[in-house]
């Protein structure tokens, strides 16, 4: 098994003036596994680092040759509002999302700022033959790594084969929305924790609800839990895997 560092390039930080600096940064990104393709790009969420997905590269039953990439969120969290290690795809405030007499976050009407710009860091990502050979591809993540993941499956044209959502939720809802049947090929695994506190489990299962009523096909896995990942998930993740039949 190999594993590869992309280093994060801070480069146009100090030099503004070159022509290259016009261009986005890189992320830092983990690559693991062989040369692909079929490739499986995760996005760790927020607090997290990419290199906490690592064990997935054990428990996951991912084809053999194929690669696991696991980019890193570009901002630093500072505590209290995350560990002083961990990393995010923008500064989340979850609290500022709480409805009045509410008290789990709704974001399925807000558009934060800073979520269009990370997911074009992955999409930078994706399209880097360097990193992700051409093939199969599978797009996933976490909580705020599922947004974004999300944000670049509704909101872009990049060919996936299909897309992973863990404790996921509703962004911006209309938009994705307007673009759930351009990805009527693309089917997703979505699992959500019924006593999750962090994000909705009934915002998930209306997430749910509008991907398979535009003809996507949905693979839902609830479970009694929280806002985590626990070995049901990972079961039928590795059977959703199978069903994708990716070398074949």
């Amino acid at each position: 098994m190999r594993l590869i560092h992309v280093v994060l390039l801070a480069l146009c930080g100090l030099l503004t003036s070159a022509p290259a600096c016009n261009r986005r940064p890189q992320l830092a990104t983990i690559v693991h596994g062989g040369d692909g393709p079929p490739t499986l790009v995760l996005l760790h969420g927020y607090g997290s680092s990419a290199d906490r997905w690592m064990p997935f590269t054990q428990t996951l039953r991912w084809p053999a040759g194929g690669r696991f990439v696991f980019p890193q969120g570009p901002d630093q969290t500072v505590p209290p509002d995350g560990p002083a290690d961990g990393r995010a795809w923008w500064p989340l405030e979850l609290g500022s999302y709480i409805p009045p007499g509410k008290t789990i976050p709704d974001l399925s009407k807000a558009r934060p700022s800073g979520l269009k710009t990370a997911a074009s860091l992955v999409e930078d990502v994706l399209r880097d033959r360097r990193t992700v050979p051409r093939g199969p591809l599978v797009l996933g993540g976490f909580s705020q790594g599922a947004m974004v993941a999300s944000e670049v499956a509704f909101r872009s044209k990049v060919p996936l084969s299909a897309l992973v959502l863990l404790s996921a939720t509703l962004v911006d809802e209309p938009s994705w929305e307007h673009h759930f049947r351009e990805r009527q090929n693309m089917p997703v695994f979505l699992a959500h924790g019924r006593a999750d506190t962090v994000l909705s489990f009934d915002v998930a299962a209306r997430f749910r609800q509008q991907l398979e009523a535009a003809g996507i096909a949905v693979t839902w896995v609830p479970f009694d839990g929280g806002h985590e990942i626990p070995a049901v998930v990972v079961v039928a993740l590795n059977q959703f895997i199978d069903r994708l039949q990716l070398t074949r």
